[in-house]
């Protein structure tokens, strides 16, 4: 062990191991891994060792794809074998709306590239896994790069790949403090202290520990896990070729071979927190107590799925612990103001994303970004909110329950809920909101008519479908109330703030008095947000954006910091709402006798309405003639009242963001996550067109100009009219042009003005022209698509500058 390493890793999991490996092959050597135990000593020794194709975010799945594809490529290069075993796998449906959500999913993998699945009938299924019963089977999805490794084997096939490469473990020596330094971080071991550069938490089930040594409070928290091992089943052992991975969802079970025998994991209803301040420091090949009559119900299914079950021994169990953060997905990247201390933890599928996960980062460390867009699994997706250990036991628990289960595109589940509510929640509530949540904030989705109304989940337009085409229908004609608390806002002073804006924002900056769209770049020229800033004058400005994407951009703003500037998460001590319609100035011109009317287009300023002394900016998503008014949290419910007793007479309706995202939707609106993210371009996706050329320096301007020298992205954002059904485009279906595969949907809806089906899509270059005849799969059912012009409300924008 040396004294200084440029990069030391914590924890010699599949996940250390890898992050190691990735390090090493970007050239970077001089990097170490300790561990407390030994290679495999916590998590990765019991996992199953399943790896499969199958996850709701598509960026997810094609790290995924990676780590499979370099599990061949470790072993050459170690030497040590991963005791592959591709047997091909199937996932099972077994309701109408399973078998339509994975006929849907199947769509999705052709989109990001995943060919080598297909759908698959019952009997085929029957066919594929003989000692299987099909009852109650409606379809399957079969995906032939699926299968298992030995998990051990497959450690340290990481760790050698990396020590071939100049990387150095080092065992036996547990980690007892981190100190950060001018220099990086000081890393005190039980065989010494070490010095290095950056320091990665990759402690599985002692992240949280690590975590706190370095002042952080990380969401993660253990939950056990249940599989079981039978004895030699003769069924098994008279088959020619090995039996395939199963899923099976409505039975709550995983299946593989073991052997000549069968492995069964459950996820059972009824989760088990294990120590969730992080486990022991002595613990490593324990495992806990089976507990046969907590997970009988999953297990009565298990036995009747597989019948050979009835008779067979069972040779061992397994209940050992995986740490899982709030939405299973890992927790990855910088931690903002801990400079070179890096998170890879809550890797609950640590075989399957392990590769995926040591890749990025690996990137990351040494080049500043990671090539793909991991913001789902980002540690930056979460606030301070999420270290509260009740959201934390909440919200993890949920995630374990429910990863078999089922979950809807319009359903809003329970935990961690409600914890942050704007002032006039409750007034709202009363009115008939119907909540979603954001980052931890709730928002008002819709009103419902009267307080029994209940929306049903469906992948299909829903019952509330009526409700949101009466509120696009009162911002259309009349007015609609928003309450905009759901946006996030940054205020920026002090001498230097103009000079930093004009770096970090691509676009001009406006004059006092007035507002711009801003592309925010990396220096990669992809971006990094879709803003709004202010100019208020006398030396303030605001940037507006994405609510859950306060921490990401705070951490992006506070690693570009610039001298004599302040930057302050003012998001929720500033709420405030959106009046948009036509009737929306006669409303405010009820309350205010400031010069209302003379506020142009994009303009902004400070105006008294009502009692209250509020910052106005005249501009509207919805494409209507609109202003946000901004309150502080105190006049929050006053300034409500006060709207919608000046709007009584003019058709004011309150409304929630479907009917915002079905309006934007008829404007071509992109938003963050769908039509713009940190994988595109501005380009790509048009924002282009707010890029000042002409300025100074900015950050991305090199890259983003040699783009646009070189003749431009081979992909572009469009908007789509589709003949769809009783069902709409959301995102990731795949767009044909005569059978071949152009491009993906990036967000869709109904037009509820247009009477419209639409959809926003990234495509080839070649299938952009409007007219462009396309089909869609729409949940699975293949529908005729024409690319459209822009905006196909009020293309002119006449309504929103009247």
């Amino acid at each position: 062990m040396k004294s200084h390493y440029r990069v030391v890793v914590i924890g010699g999991g599949v996940v250390g191991a890898s992050v190691l490996y990735h390090l090493a092959r970007e050239g970077w050597s001089d990097v170490c891994l300790i561990e407390r135990s030994v290679l495999t000593a916590g998590s990765s020794w019991h996992a199953a060792g399943g790896f499969h194709a199958l996850n709701a975010d598509p960026n997810i799945a094609g790290l995924q794809a990676y780590t499979i594809d370099l599990l061949s490529e470790i072993e050459k290069e170690s030497g040590q074998s991963v005791g592959m075993h591709m047997t091909g796998g199937m996932t099972l449906a077994g309701t109408p709306d399973r078998w339509e959500w994975l006929q849907s999913a199947y769509r999705t993998f052709q989109s990001i590239g995943i060919e080598d699945v297909h759908l698959i009938t019952p009997e085929e299924a029957g066919e594929l896994c003989p000692i299987m019963s099909t009852h109650g089977i409606l379809g399957g999805m079969w995906a032939e790069r699926e299968g298992y490794i030995d998990t051990t084997g497959t450690v340290h096939a990481y760790a050698g790949a990396a020590k071939k490469r100049g990387a150095q473990v080092i065992e036996h020596n547990r980690v007892l403090e981190l100190n950060q330094t001018a220099e990086g971080w000081e890393v005190v071991t039980e065989k010494g202290t070490i010095t290095c550069e950056h320091v990665v938490n990759a402690a599985g089930l002692w992240a949280k520990q690590v975590g706190r040594m370095a002042g952080i409070e990380l969401p993660v928290s253990p939950l056990n896990h249940h599989y079981l091992i039978t004895d030699t089943i003769p069924e098994i052992a008279a088959l020619e070729k090995e039996m395939p991975l199963v899923v099976d969802l409505e039975g709550f079970t995983y299946m593989r071979q073991d052997q000549k025998g069968l492995l069964l994991g459950i996820y059972e209803i009824d989760h088990q927190h294990w120590m969730m301040d992080g486990a022991p420091w002595e613990y490593g090949f324990e495992l806990q107590q089976e507990d046969p009559d907590r997970i009988e119900n999953e297990l009565t299914l298990g036995f009747q799925r597989y019948p050979v079950l009835q008779e067979a021994g069972i040779k061992s169990w397994v209940n050992g612990a995986f740490t899982f953060s709030p939405d299973g997905n890992p927790l990855v990247g910088p931690v903002r103001g801990k400079p070179g201390y890096w998170c890879a933890c809550a890797v609950m599928a640590g075989f399957l994303q392990g590769g995926g996960v040591g890749k990025s980062l690996a990137e990351w460390i040494v080049h500043g970004e990671p090539e793909a867009d991991v913001f789902g699994m980002d540690v930056a997706r979460y606030g301070d909110f999420a270290e509260n250990k009740e959201f934390i036991r909440q919200t993890t628990g949920q995630f374990y329950t429910r990863r078999f289960v089922m979950t809807y595109p319009n359903e809003q589940l329970p935990a961690g809920r409600p914890l942050k509510m704007a002032p006039a929640y409750s007034d709202m509530t009363a009115a008939g909101a119907r909540w979603g949540a954001s980052w931890g904030l709730e928002l008002p989705l819709y009103f419902a008519p009267s307080e029994d109304f209940e929306e049903k989940p469906t992948l299909k337009r829903s019952n509330a479908f009526p409700i949101v085409a009466e509120e696009c229908k009162a911002v259309r004609e009349t007015a609609g109330l928003l309450d905009i608390s759901g946006f996030s806002r940054f205020e920026i002073t002090g001498d230097g703030a103009e000079a930093w804006l004009d770096h970090v924002l691509a676009s001009k900056l406006p004059a006092p008095g007035r507002a711009k769209l801003a592309p925010m770049l990396a220096p990669d020229g992809r971006l990094k947000g879709d803003l709004t800033v202010f100019n208020w004058g006398e030396g303030t400005w605001w940037i507006m954006g994405s609510y859950y994407l306060r921490e990401w951009h705070m951490r992006w703003f506070h690693d570009h910091m610039g001298d004599g500037i302040s930057v302050r998460d003012i998001s929720d001590a500033t709420v405030g709402f959106g009046v948009s319609g036509p009737n929306a100035r006669k409303i405010i011109e009820k309350l205010t006798d400031g010069p209302i009317a003379d506020l142009p287009f994009m303009g902004c300023g400070t105006f008294d309405i009502g009692l209250y002394r509020c910052k106005v900016g005249r501009l509207s998503v919805a494409g209507e003639l609109g202003y946000e008014i901004h309150c502080s949290a105190a006049e929050h419910i006053g300034l409500r009242k006060l709207l919608l007793q000046a709007g009584a007479d003019l058709g004011l309706r309150e409304v929630g963001f479907n009917a915002l995202l079905s309006l934007r939707l008829e404007k071509s609106f992109g938003i963050w996550s769908a039509e713009f993210t940190q994988g595109y371009t501005p380009a790509q996706t048009g924002m282009d067109r707010w890029i000042a050329w002409d300025k100074g320096d900015f950050i991305g301007k090199e890259a983003a100009q040699s783009e646009r020298d070189s003749g431009g992205p081979s992909t572009h954002i469009v908007t789509l009219e589709i003949d769809a059904d009783d069902a709409d485009a959301s995102g990731f279906e795949p767009v044909w042009q005569n059978g071949t595969r152009v491009g993906f949907v990036t967000s869709g809806g109904y037009g509820h003005t247009t009477g419209k089906s639409l959809a926003m899509a990234m495509l080839d270059r070649t299938a952009t022209t409007e007219g462009t005849e396309l089909t869609v799969h729409i949940v699975g059912a293949e529908r005729p698509a024409r690319v459209i012009a822009p905006s196909p409300y009020d293309p002119s924008g006449r309504a929103m500058r009247t």
